[in-house]
């Protein structure tokens, strides 16, 4: 069974307490045993399957329903959030759950069922447990090995969602099967979409055409020319590393607010993620410096082109300044940062996002030019202030820069605890 067509014409009441996208009728009333969910950004699809399965949690007593992501930072910051806002969003579905165990990441329904939240490092860890629904999670972050495992182990239905940079396990081995149903969606099927965010990802097609095709439609593609391959992800940052700086990029509306904290240790980078919001104010990034545990002595790199906001934090007591940008500071940065190994820590799930789609322009003949897309690049672009600020390259590659002492050991302790 295929269909990547989404019918309009689907008739299902809407249930008590939820609001709902086509794509929650789809997924709901689909009868293959696996359900793949191709979108863009935006659609909805992850929080369209979720709405889907609490339905079939309440309405089915001792069901195991199973949410599977590729790490639990990964989960909190995607399904895990969309899953509560569902549930602090309904008073009728909050009638039929016991309890929210969240150290154990599981909803218990009063009528038995249960929805947890897992991870799973290998496909020997996958063979742990059974369920009746699977929910695949960003599909492209696991393994086709663990997928596998945990199919096995499923009785009734599997949910699969992501989005289509390139094809990969999918492609290859399910769609166009027999019981797997294709679903392909982009923003136009979310009706909760505010208007700057449908204009921001349609805006995409000025700049890349293949990242449009992508994101903006939730068509397979290949997304060719990433910047940056030089990065791995970390646990945690050395307890001996040093402090070089925190980047900061402001936004508001419709971009992010963009803090990172930068770290050198025998010759290598380590970045951590400290905040990526829309809607701060100067006095609320202040606040949140503050609730992180940051001393005012540390060094901030902010964006030039913000003169008046790093004057405001300036008031507030930061010891701020502004990002030596100049003619071919962008590829100059790029180019200082591609000489190290970056260790980024796994919590900081929007700058792995970044990372994973910050790629060099294409011209309208298909060649790749020397400039980046400028999307996406909330995270990357403190870390290129560093870069031009407090890195430079010696004959030998290694970093030479003044280096301020780490933090007392309590304050980074805070710091990463927070994270």
């Amino acid at each position: 069974m295929t269909n990547e067509e989404i019918s309009p014409d689907i008739t299902l009441k809407e249930p008590e307490g939820f609001q709902c996208s086509i794509l929650f009728k789809q997924n709901y009333l689909s009868t293959a045993h696996v359900v793949i969910n191709q979108g863009g950004t935006s659609s909805g699809k992850t929080f369209a399957i979720e709405q889907a399965l609490f339905c079939i949690a309440g309405e089915s007593p001792k069901q195991v329903i199973t949410i599977v992501g590729q790490d639990i930072p990964n989960l909190k910051a995607g399904a895990m959030r969309d899953a509560l806002n569902i549930y602090n969003s309904s008073l009728v579905l909050q009638a039929k759950i016991k309890n929210y165990n969240k150290s154990d990441r599981i909803f218990e329904f009063l009528n038995g069922s249960i929805i947890e939240f897992k991870s799973y490092d290998n496909s020997q860890d996958a063979k742990s447990g059974k369920r009746d629904y699977l929910f695949i999670n960003e599909a492209n972050g696991l393994t086709w090995d663990v997928y596998t495992e945990l199919a096995l182990r499923t009785k009734k239905r599997i949910f699969i969602d992501y989005n289509p940079n390139t094809g990969f396990w999918v492609h290859e081995h399910l769609i166009g099967k027999p019981e797997v149903q294709l679903i392909v969606s982009d923003h136009r099927h979310n009706p909760f979409l505010a208007p700057e965010v449908r204009n921001k990802i349609e805006a995409l097609k000025t700049v890349d055409l293949e990242l449009w095709k992508v994101y903006a439609r939730g068509l397979t593609g290949k997304i060719t020319g990433l910047i940056f391959d030089n990065w791995y992800i970390c646990e945690s940052i050395p307890a001996d590393a040093r402090l070089i700086a925190l980047g900061l990029d402001f936004g508001f509306t419709n971009d992010e607010t963009g803090c990172i904290e930068l770290y050198q240790q025998n010759g290598e980078l380590w970045a951590n993620e400290l905040f990526y919001e829309t809607g701060l104010t100067n006095t609320d990034i202040s606040v949140k410096l503050k609730e992180i545990g940051v001393n005012f002595n540390c060094e901030i790199i902010a964006d030039s082109a913000e003169p008046k906001s790093i004057e405001e934090l300036k008031r507030l007591g930061w010891r701020i300044t502004a990002a030596k940008k100049g003619a071919d500071s962008i590829k100059n940065s790029i180019d200082i940062l591609k000489r190290y190994k970056i260790n980024v820590t796994r919590s900081s799930v929007n700058m792995r996002n970044e990372l994973n789609r910050y790629k060099w322009r294409i011209d309208a003949t298909g060649k790749t030019i020397n400039e980046p897309v400028d999307s996406w690049n909330h995270l990357i672009d403190p870390l290129r202030y560093i870069a031009l600020n407090k890195l430079k390259i010696n004959s030998t590659g290694k970093l030479q820069s003044r280096l301020p002492h780490r933090q007392s050991s309590q304050q980074a302790s805070a710091l990463h605890g927070l994270i």
